[in-house]
């Protein structure tokens, strides 16, 4: 129960086409010889990151979420990306944290880019999404959401401080992104600052190549230890990489340098 098994899926986008998204998805998971707990696609992995979702946004109903829920159940797997989402009149740019049992969970993207216009077609999410598996905590982003360290702080003082069974409201931190190369500093500079302040592994996963707006992204999918470390980076490259997180690695760090207890106090405001 100490180790978690992640699989990173960083690759090219079929623009604004789900079927041949989901095609190419399906045989590149059915392509994983490692045993592997958790598969994590990029953010709007049916579409690429498109501003159309009047056209091509699909219902909680829809063929992409009962194809995450087939693949999820054949391959005894937890299958999370964004997708676009149209819920009573609004569109979600929405993370799912699908379940091998058909159960999920929801995500909806807070911070919408709008540098991107991603603001006038969507509508930002409140609540923020901490799923628990086999005793790890994982705090589910997307994208932009990496630029406001507020919304991923740890809460402090945890109630895991009081109680003294350890710190931190999470373990894990994962971001799904279409990220582009013009600002790949950024995007590798923060998810390792996220990585120290939190005390916790931080995983982004990126796509790569152009998409239909001709924006390249390199890729820079990476996974961070709580110390802030690199233990996996892939620039350019379409690559599935399956890594093993070890707890014991974590909670020693939080021992060691108990500086989550040393935090600010703080109350986030959703509305």
């Amino acid at each position: 129960m100490s180790t978690l098994t992640c699989t990173l899926i960083q690759t090219k986008l079929f623009w604004e086409d789900a079927i041949s998204n989901r095609k190419m998805f399906e045989e590149k998971i059915n392509s994983i010889k490692e045993k592997t707990e958790i598969v994590i696609l990029p953010e709007m992995f049916a579409t690429g990151f498109s501003m159309q979702p009047e056209r091509f946004a699909e219902t909680m109903n829809g063929e992409t979420i009962e194809w995450m829920k087939r693949i999820a159940s054949n391959k005894k797997i937890i299958l999370t990306g964004s997708l676009m989402i149209e819920e009573d009149g609004h569109y979600f740019n929405r993370l799912i944290w699908m379940l091998p049992n058909g159960s999920y969970g929801c995500y909806d993207k807070r911070h919408l880019f709008a540098y991107g216009d991603e603001h006038n077609h969507y509508t930002a999410g409140n609540k923020r999404c901490i799923a628990s598996v086999k005793g790890w905590k994982i705090n589910l982003q997307v994208c932009y959401d990496l630029r406001f360290p507020v919304w991923a702080r740890q809460s402090s003082p945890s109630p895991l401080v009081e109680r003294g069974q350890g710190v931190g409201e999470y373990d894990i931190l994962i971001y799904v992104a279409n990220w582009p190369e013009r600002r790949s500093l950024a995007w590798k500079v923060l998810l390792q600052a996220r990585a120290i302040e939190n005390q916790c592994y931080v995983i982004g996963v990126n796509r790569v190549a152009n998409d239909g707006n001709n924006i390249y992204h390199s890729g820079d999918s990476m996974v961070i230890d709580p110390l802030g470390e690199i233990m996996y980076y892939k620039k350019d490259e379409e690559d599935i990489f399956t890594i093993v997180l070890d707890k014991k690695h974590l909670e020693t760090i939080r021992t060691k340098l108990p500086f989550l207890k040393d935090a600010d106090s703080f109350i986030i405001n959703n509305e």
